[in-house]
């Protein structure tokens, strides 16, 4: 049965992305639908090619269990959440790492003479949940958009997902808890799932 993967790359349980977490999860459950988490930092997941690892890429193989298993999760999901913090106007190593090792080739996409064929089509929309410290018209007008031009429509375009968004609560660091609230009851009509 396909469902919803929610992908989550944060390690604090006070943080607000850990509510963001908790929200998602309650959306999918009053909408009865089915859902997997894959936590990296409580999987202990990590981001790292070891020369062992890098030399089966080209195979699409992998020496890392926890590989398999996400590559498994993805198999089984129809749309995927994810949710991260912005660190340094980018995703945290740890879920950059999660795409390196994790979408190989063969398995979310093959090379073509023309560039790249995705092939995770089975999975129709990913919506990215971010969180930041900078305000969200900087991440796009002046720091260069990379959620958006790089991540969405480079990186998770290119595995094959077609629908793709990007909510985004910028000056976390001075936000108040009624803006906080507003952005979590604001998650409900914006998520594609």
């Amino acid at each position: 049965m396909k469902q919803t993967l929610i992908i989550y790359a944060h390690p604090y349980k006070g943080s607000f992305n850990h509510a963001i977490l908790i929200n998602v999860i309650n959306i999918l459950e009053n909408k009865n639908k089915s859902y997997e988490i894959i936590d990296l930092y409580v999987d202990d997941f990590d981001p790292r090619y070891t020369a062992e690892e890098l030399a089966l890429f080209s195979q699409g193989k992998t020496l890392d269990p926890l590989v398999v298993q996400y590559q498994e999760k993805l198999n089984e999901a129809s749309s995927i959440i994810l949710i991260s913090p912005i660190w340094w106007n980018d995703i945290p190593a740890i879920l950059k790492g999660f795409f390196d090792k994790v979408m190989k080739q063969t398995f979310a996409y093959q090379s073509k003479p023309t560039g790249i064929k995705g092939l995770l089509t089975s999975i129709h929309s990913a919506t990215v949940i971010t969180t930041s410290t900078s305000p969200t018209w900087y991440l796009r007008f002046i720091s260069g958009n990379f959620i958006k031009k790089v991540f969405l429509n480079g990186t998770i375009k290119q595995i094959g997902i077609k629908r793709r968004n990007w909510i985004n609560f910028g000056g976390i660091t001075t936000s108040t808890k009624e803006k906080r609230e507003l952005f979590l009851k604001s998650l409900e009509r914006k998520l594609q799932i």
